[in-house]
């Protein structure tokens, strides 16, 4: 028997999570492991029952989906969280990444594009939605020598590209160290190393420039 993936669903409007849920419940492996409608019963119900996936809305009353989602990377970690969200302007896009969201979709594209979104962040990407992924990303190509014809790519190793890919994917120091078996401190090394080579002071940065580098597919 195929062991099925859960998925909190937290929304504050009954329609949208009647929609979400009925979308969710047409794939055989993808099962509901709760609904809450606001953000306090949303963090009560995730981390208890510590679903797979948490598909949140970024406005919710009593705790926001940012503020959510910080609050379960710290209480619920291994819950990856989606957020849907109307809003489609970067700086909302900045807070949740920043927040250590692995989804970001817009509510228009819902429909079609949901199960796609969960797919992805639960092989190990990160799904931003088209619509705005384009607009975010466009200025974090790689940076282009003076000639034009090749680009300037900082002078990584290795094992600081492994560890930047990781975290850029939303694994945490002690997961990253598990995965690579290596300490937790030379992780936090290998990170900051990283970040000062590419410029890079912050983890919404990161992914856009994993974004651009092509390294947000599953490792």
């Amino acid at each position: 028997m195929t062991t099925k993936s859960t998925i909190a669903l937290c929304d504050d409007h009954p329609i949208v999570l009647n929609g979400l849920r009925g979308l969710i419940e047409s794939e055989q492996d993808f099962e509901i492991a709760g609904t809450a409608t606001d953000g306090l019963s949303a963090l009560k119900l995730i981390t208890e029952k510590r679903p797979d996936i948490a598909l949140i809305d970024i406005s919710m009353p009593e705790l926001n989906g940012i503020a959510l989602a910080r609050r379960l990377a710290d209480e619920a970690p291994q819950s990856r969280v989606v957020v849907l969200t109307v809003y489609e302007d970067r700086a909302f896009l900045k807070q949740a990444l920043d927040a250590g969201v692995r989804g970001y979709l817009l509510k228009r594209s819902a429909a079609e594009s949901l199960i796609q979104a969960l797919r992805a962040v639960l092989t190990g990407g990160i799904y931003v939605d088209p619509a705005i992924a384009d607009r975010v990303f466009v200025n974090n190509a790689p940076r282009q020598g003076r000639n034009g014809d090749k680009p300037l790519m900082p002078a990584l190793t290795e094992r600081e590209s492994e560890v930047l890919k990781l975290t850029a994917l939303g694994f945490t120091n002690k997961e990253t160290a598990r995965r690579l078996d290596i300490g937790v401190k030379s992780v936090e090394t290998y990170k900051a190393r990283g970040l000062e080579k590419l410029g890079l002071s912050t983890r919404a940065e990161l992914v856009r420039y994993a974004s651009a580098e092509g390294w947000l597919a599953n490792l």
